[in-house]
């Protein structure tokens, strides 16, 4: 039959072999399992995952796969797999790509709880795990690639909650061996369970997207698995009957190559952003935009005093959804240019406790939020790859101090250094792990290559 774009991914899915995995795409991804298993772990402390856990546990009927920071608790292999994603994103700490998405929170948890799904003589090797999720990663980042819309900030779809159903559901069929025909189904069944609209970011629904993108990819692989068909045709662009082009109003798709020894991955070309706070993407420009303005300010006055400033403006990108004046609750905050401005310049910083209820309502940040006037400059476009923040503040004197950020520390631009990375990771894991558990868990994912039974993770 004529190859087409859905059946170019499928023979991908199966053909691809560890060997095509390059040094750098190994340890990239490393350090995004690393550290996508630390934010699950400080996730699995928040209330919405109290709430995703206890209706998991009215329905786990098998319960062999592990739930994150909850030891001695098993759950159902998809049930585990959408609780751990949705502790995954319940503080927005987990990386971000370009185009954007959180590619590791919507394939790590289905790995994970396949791997302990199999029985003993089945269980993939570490190898066969961080093949599996770079397949995940792969079909997300091209998928993304077909749509000059996937580049900028949303507006309409959550993309993980689309992308990342499609990439689990890819990593998934290549952790169990599915078939070329089965990967071809399975991605097409995944498709019909995806999709969630941005109108639920900055409420407890949101980690929701990731919980069900690892949970419902999985369960499109394992219906796949069992002879359930769908679409043969649903990554092609067939005039008259949408397909996954129903996501994105401009889809230009292309095959997939089959993988050979000189095949790059997505991830060799783009790195990672990993979160240094927990909040959108977009707040981290923002905050070292506010962190250098508020050294210029300390050199100034000789200490940072609020009574000074007139009037503190926000040069943003325009982008709703993130422009929040007065958040209320923890998942709005981490939403708001404003807030997570006027936090770094009150505190010196942002951490997991600026996101508490005394925090949020403080008088003093209220009195500083008072004062944010937005400008949204035409050369500040919501794009990830693109974006500036710049924080000005205009002082009863007259006088005026600038801070701005073009690329912040964790972009892909500028990425974390190791020490860095395993900072976040160990603060993470702390949370729920003792020191030996949390060491054991950095030597094993940096040997994954060499483990023998990935269900150890």
């Amino acid at each position: 039959p004529e190859e087409t774009v859905t059946s170019s991914f499928a023979s991908f899915i199966r053909a691809v072999q560890p060997e095509h995995l390059s040094k750098t795409v190994r340890q990239r991804s490393k350090r995004m399992i690393l550290d996508s298993i630390g934010v699950g772990l400080v996730g699995s402390t928040t209330h919405v995952f109290d709430i995703a856990l206890q209706y998991c546990r009215l329905y786990s009927s098998v319960a062999v796969s592990s739930v994150y920071g909850k030891p001695g608790v098993k759950l159902s292999p998809t049930l585990a797999a959408f609780t751990n994603g949705v502790a995954t994103h319940s503080m927005d700490f987990d990386d971000t790509w370009h185009p954007a998405t959180h590619p590791s929170g919507a394939v790590l948890p289905a790995l994970l709880a396949a791997s302990q799904m199999l029985p003993p003589s089945t269980k993939p090797n570490g190898m066969d795990f961080l093949l599996a999720f770079n397949v995940g990663l792969e079909v997300q980042g091209r998928l993304m690639h077909f749509s000059t819309e996937a580049h900028d900030i949303p507006k309409r779809f959550h993309p993980p909650s689309v992308v990342g159903t499609m990439g689990s559901a890819a990593a998934t069929a290549k952790l169990l061996s599915l078939s070329t025909a089965q990967c071809a189904h399975a991605l097409g069944i995944a498709a019909s369970l995806a999709g969630a609209p941005m109108a639920n970011a900055a409420t407890q629904a949101k980690p929701l997207h990731i919980g069900n993108a690892t949970r419902l990819g999985f369960e499109a692989a394992l219906l796949a698995a069992r002879g359930m068909e769908a679409n043969p045709f649903i990554l092609d662009d067939i005039p008259g009957c949408s397909g996954f082009s129903a996501f994105y109003s401009v889809y230009q798709p292309k095959p997939l190559s089959t993988p050979s020894d000189h095949h790059e991955f997505l991830l060799e070309k783009q790195d990672i952003a990993f979160k240094r706070f927990p909040a959108h993407l977009g707040m981290h420009w923002v905050v070292d935009a506010a962190l250098s303005v508020r050294n210029l300010f300390v050199n100034y006055a000789g200490s940072f005093s609020p009574s000074l400033i007139r009037t503190i403006v926000l040069k943003i990108p325009v982008s709703k959804y993130i422009n929040r004046p007065f958040p209320s609750s923890e998942h709005q905050a981490r939403h708001s240019f404003q807030f997570n401005a006027c936090t770094a310049l009150l505190d010196g910083e942002v951490g997991l406790g600026s996101f508490a209820e005394s925090s949020i309502h403080r008088q003093e940040l209220r009195e500083l939020l008072d004062k944010v006037v937005v400008e949204h400059p035409e050369d500040n476009v919501a794009n990830f790859d693109k974006m500036y923040g710049e924080v000005a503040l205009l002082l009863h004197s007259g006088d005026v101090l600038t801070g701005k950020c073009d690329t912040f520390y964790g972009h892909w631009r500028k990425p974390l250094s190791k020490e860095s990375l395993l900072k976040k990771f160990r603060s993470n894991a702390s949370h729920v792990l003792p020191e030996e558990k949390i060491e054991t868990l950095i030597t094993m994912v940096d040997n994954l290559e060499n483990l023998s039974d990935s269900s150890q993770l």
